[in-house]
C-alpha cells in the first residue's frame, strides 16, 4: 500500500501554493482553492514520518460528504471533488482562529481539568466532572490557528474580540453556526451508532457572507465515542472506545512523545501504520454508513493532476 506525503503540481491558472500539515492547497487565479488531502498525518501539531495509506481519500470523503449534509445551515466553500483525495472550492479570507465545540470531557479539556483548571477560553466548568462526562450543554474553546511549526493557542471570546480577529456580529455568527453544525453532525452520528464528543470548525469570508471551510467531522477534526457500552464504561470509570485521532496521541504518548522539544517520535513500524489505517477506514464506514471503497494507489500523484487538470480545463 502506498501513501501520498507530498505533492508538487502545476496546475493550469494555479498562483500559490500553500503546504499544511495534512493538506496541500493549491490556489487558481486568486478565485478557487485546489485542496488536495495528503496521506500525512500530524499530532501534538508535529506531522509524523510516515503516511498513513488511503487516509486522504477517507477524509476527504467524509469530510465532502458532511459539507453536502449541511449546506441548509450555512454557505461552505465547496464546488467539486474531481478526484477521490481532491475538493475544489471558492477562495475565502479565513478567521485567524478554530471554533471548537466540545460536548465532552476528555482529551487535552480532561488533561488540563483534571490538573485543577476549571476554565478554558473563558468557559468556566463545573466542578466534580469525570472523565467524558457529558457537558450540560456543548461549549465553545476557540483557538488561535497557528502557523506551520507552532502550536495552536487557547483564546476567548473576549479576546478575540478584544484582538479584532472578527467583529462581534461576525463572531455571535461562528458561535450560531457552530452549536448548529454540532448538532447537526450529533444527529448523524447517533444514527450509525456514535456519539460526536468533540470538533472544530474553521470559517472565513466570501463575498460579503461567512463560510464554513476546509474539513469538517472528519476523524482528524473530531472525536467519536461508540454510544453502545458509553454508559457503563463511564460508570466504571473505564476508557471509552473511541474512533479519533486520540489512539494515535495516546500510542505517541505511550511512547513518551507529546511534541515536546528533545522529545523524539516513536518508530513507526509497517504494523502500527497499518493499524492506523484499518482504523481510519473503520470511522469511515460507521460515520457514512458505506463500505469503504480502495482507490488505486499504484500512482496517487498522476491520477490526482488527471483528474484536476481535466476540472479545471472544463
Amino acid at each position: 500500500m502506498k501513501a501520498l506525503t507530498q505533492t508538487d503540481y502545476h496546475f493550469p491558472g494555479q498562483q500559490t501554493v500553500y503546504h499544511g500539515k495534512v493538506r496541500d492547497v493549491y490556489n487558481i487565479d486568486g478565485k478557487k482553492l485546489v485542496m488536495v488531502a495528503t496521506d500525512r498525518i500530524s499530532a501534538f501539531d508535529v506531522i509524523l514520518p510516515k503516511g498513513i495509506p488511503f487516509k486522504g481519500q477517507m477524509l476527504n470523503q467524509i469530510a465532502a460528504k458532511f459539507l453536502d449534509a449541511t449546506t441548509d445551515i450555512c454557505p461552505n466553500w465547496k464546488l467539486a471533488t474531481p478526484d477521490p483525495m481532491v475538493t475544489v472550492g471558492v477562495m475565502c479570507k479565513g478567521f485567524p482562529i478554530e471554533m471548537i465545540v466540545r460536548g465532552y470531557l476528555c482529551g487535552s479539556a480532561w488533561r488540563a481539568y483534571k490538573s485543577g483548571v476549571r476554565e478554558i477560553c473563558g468557559v468556566r466548568l463545573p466542578e466534580g466532572m469525570k472523565e467524558n462526562q457529558k457537558f450540560p450543554a456543548p461549549i465553545i474553546t476557540p483557538t488561535t490557528k497557528a502557523e506551520i511549526g507552532e502550536h495552536d493557542a487557547d483564546i476567548s471570546r473576549d479576546e478575540i474580540l478584544k484582538r479584532g480577529l472578527c467583529t462581534p456580529e461576525e463572531y455571535a455568527l461562528l458561535e450560531d453556526y457552530t452549536l448548529r453544525l454540532f448538532e447537526r453532525g450529533t444527529q448523524i452520528a447517533a444514527q450509525r451508532g456514535l456519539i460526536l464528543v468533540d470538533t472544530k470548525y474553521e470559517f472565513g469570508t466570501h463575498d460579503g457572507q461567512i463560510y464554513l471551510m476546509d474539513e469538517i467531522h472528519t476523524p482528524d477534526s473530531s472525536r467519536y465515542f461508540y454510544s453502545e457500552g458509553y454508559e457503563e464504561r463511564f460508570a466504571k470509570g473505564e476508557p471509552q472506545k473511541q474512533l479519533s485521532k486520540e489512539f494515535v496521541r495516546e500510542w505517541l504518548m505511550d511512547n513518551g512523545f507529546q511534541g515536546k522539544e528533545g522529545q523524539q517520535v516513536p518508530e513507526m513500524t509497517d504494523e502500527i501504520v497499518e493499524a492506523i489505517s484499518n482504523r481510519y477506514i473503520e470511522l469511515y464506514e460507521h460515520i457514512t454508513g458505506e463500505k469503504f471503497v480502495r482507490e488505486e494507489t499504484e500512482n496517487i500523484a498522476a491520477r490526482i493532476e488527471r483528474n484536476v487538470t481535466d476540472y479545471l480545463n472544463a
